[in-house]
């Protein structure tokens, strides 16, 4: 999915200075709680998605530096997803539906349709570019897109590549996981990755308590999309993310609620690099990223093209273009520590 502001926000996170977080703790582990923002996905019926990550609060939850939650949408009234062809650089795209269907052409030459709880990750390396279009039979679109930073050492030397992975099941009393990256619950997903971490879809029956052995070494974010979730006794809102630092064991949660839960965990190492994330894509410094933009305008070799691409609307743009640089540097994105803010209520 493309970062398809006009304006893209350039935030520089320091110690001082910036909103506090929201920090609870009803029982046990320290939750923050981490709102989502409104950004429209493009065009005049433009598809709505709650954007988490990055915010001033928080940048970065181990890789992970995007997280996009949208639907269910009635695509009839929003017209649905349709991302004419955008550049990607230093990231891996995470995909995760819960409903619907999406075509996906990037310029590695990769075809794919993702489905609800089968994951697509697309690895940019130096550079990529795709498009993304709900399906013409798709009448309700919903679920999450995701983004992976890559480490220095690995960036610019991946290939272009699409993979995708349905996971199984896993039950568990009272509810069931679908772990798409990483570890847990004694599932191990063989997509590759380039830093330690783990994602996965949780589903908790009304009344349910889960207690999920983690890796302490982790900070996580429970991303709800719906029912009465809490996190460590912590009530976690809907299109919200309940966050967790490094250090704990386990994670304990609960559906309050009347109708069957679901969430998305997030987690991972602390990524221990600064990143500028600028538009679609993420890079180490100002240089760099006014050189991307050059070269996807220019149509550079380092994207590539996507080949049959076809959107909604016959009159629509081909390719997206890049909005204009801020008229100042960039700063690299300084993550707050793998802890929770506490004491800024």
């Amino acid at each position: 999915m493309s970062n398809t502001e006009a304006d893209p926000q350039e935030v520089v996170c320091t110690d001082g200075g910036l909103p506090g977080p929201r920090a609870e703790c009803a029982d046990g582990v320290p939750v923050e709680i981490i709102e989502a923002r409104d950004v429209p996905l493009g065009g005049p019926r433009a598809m709505t998605v709650r954007r988490t990550l990055p915010q001033r609060q928080r940048s970065m939850i181990g890789a992970w530096c995007f997280a996009d939650h949208y639907g269910p949408d009635d695509v009839s009234v929003t017209g649905g997803m349709d991302v004419a062809p955008h550049p990607h650089t230093g990231l891996q795209t995470v995909s995760w539906l819960f409903e619907g269907a999406i075509d996906h052409i990037d310029s590695g030459g990769n075809v794919g349709r993702v489905l609800p709880g089968q994951l697509n990750l697309m690895t940019a390396g130096r550079g990529i570019c795709h498009s993304e279009v709900s399906t013409a039979e798709t009448t309700v679109l919903h679920g999450v897109q995701l983004w992976l930073a890559l480490p220095d050492a690995v960036r610019e030397h991946l290939p272009r590549r699409f993979q995708h992975y349905e996971p199984e099941p896993v039950a568990f009393e009272g509810g069931s996981a679908l772990v798409f990256l990483g570890s847990l619950l004694g599932s191990v997903s063989p997509v590759d990755v380039h830093s330690p971490l783990v994602a996965a879809e949780l589903r908790l029956d009304p009344g349910a308590a889960l207690e999920l052995p983690v890796d302490p070494l982790f900070e996580h974010g429970l991303l709800v999309d719906a029912g009465g979730l809490s996190l460590e006794g912590v009530p976690v809102p809907r299109a919200t993310i309940g966050y967790t630092g490094i250090g704990s064991e386990r994670l304990r949660l609960r559906n309050d609620g009347a109708s069957p839960a679901r969430a998305v965990l997030i987690g991972g190492a602390p990524f221990g690099e600064d990143i500028i994330m600028w538009w679609n894509f993420v890079g180490r410094d100002s240089d760099e990223i006014a050189r991307y933009r050059k070269e996807w305008q220019e149509e550079g070799e380092r994207f590539g093209e996507v080949i049959g691409y076809v959107g909604h609307d016959p009159d629509g743009l081909a390719r997206l273009p890049a909005p204009a640089l801020p008229g100042v540097r960039l700063h690299p994105r300084q993550n707050r520590p793998p802890h929770v803010q506490e004491g800024r209520q």
